[in-house]
């Protein structure tokens, strides 16, 4: 592949996004970030902005705002890879939703363009308690969700930015999908005691309905569309289906996937759950 034509990634400065832009730039790899708010122009909603970004492009990082699960998202990124693919961007690697039907049906677009296509099914981010909405709760010692003792294989974002990079770089992935996730399960609640273990302080888990969870958001100022959209993750996603470990990480990079303690405790050292 060009050495000298860029790398889009989309969601360029999320995160996942911003992590595969920093191991492409390590590498010396021209990248461009695609996004509504740094780099480029680029915006789901408006098409656009889409062929410009793709302009000499030779492959994408694909990560679709907000979720895969909202209305028309596999319509979006069936047009965008299709677009892609006759611009000459015939690489493209999909983060996709692991366990989600709605994702499902994105990956097949993605496949239906005729792209050489990567999937990386992803589920829950450790990330989300210290780079997303769980870490102010965090930060106040009580996390308040909607979640009972099925447990999760929390991934480390920085694991699907290697798996990524490795895709849109290298040889061996075309036609993969990678199922993405920690190397053991844990329930919510032990999640938040090793990060409370990690970060020297008591962090706490009270468990409430998804109904009380939405109402307190929308009481918060979340939007609608948000609370709707958490709330589907909370009660869908969460009801076991993803209880069980994927050798993603294994198979694409021949390494363990990185452990909950130990984001918990490299998170801890950085200072971002000092109150």
């Amino acid at each position: 592949m060009g050495e000298h034509t860029p790398t889009l990634v989309l969601g360029g400065t999320g995160k996942t996004g911003s992590r595969v832009v920093r191991r492409l730039t390590e590498r010396h790899l021209p990248v461009r970030i695609g996004s509504r708010s740094g780099g480029v122009p680029f915006d789901w909603e408006n098409r656009e902005t889409w062929a410009p970004a793709l302009q000499g492009v030779r492959a994408v990082y694909v990560s679709y705002h907000p979720d895969l699960a909202v209305p028309g998202a596999p319509e979006a990124v069936g047009a965008f890879a299709e677009l892609a693919v006759a611009q000459g961007a015939r690489r493209l690697v999909l983060l996709s939703g692991r366990g989600e039907e709605e994702a499902q049906a994105a990956e097949e677009a993605v496949r239906a363009s005729g792209a050489d296509w990567t999937v990386l099914r992803a589920s829950w981010f450790a990330q989300n308690f210290s780079e997303g909405y769980l870490l102010d709760p965090v930060l106040a010692g009580q996390v308040v969700l909607p979640v009972g003792q099925v447990p999760e294989p929390f991934v480390d974002a920085d694991d699907i930015a290697d798996v990524a990079a490795a895709a849109l770089t290298e040889d061996g992935h075309v036609g993969e999908v990678y199922e993405l996730t920690g190397p053991r399960l844990l329930t919510f609640a032990e999640a938040v005691a090793e990060i409370g273990d990690a970060s020297g302080r008591h962090v706490g888990l009270t468990q409430v309905s998804a109904r009380e969870h939405a109402a307190a958001m929308l009481a918060e100022g979340v939007p609608a569309e948000v609370v709707d959209l958490l709330t589907y993750l909370f009660t869908t996603v969460l009801d076991g289906r993803n209880a069980h470990l994927g050798d993603g990480v294994r198979r694409a990079l021949g390494r363990r996937p990185r452990d909950f303690a130990d984001y918990a405790r490299a998170t801890a050292a950085t200072g971002v759950w000092n109150i």
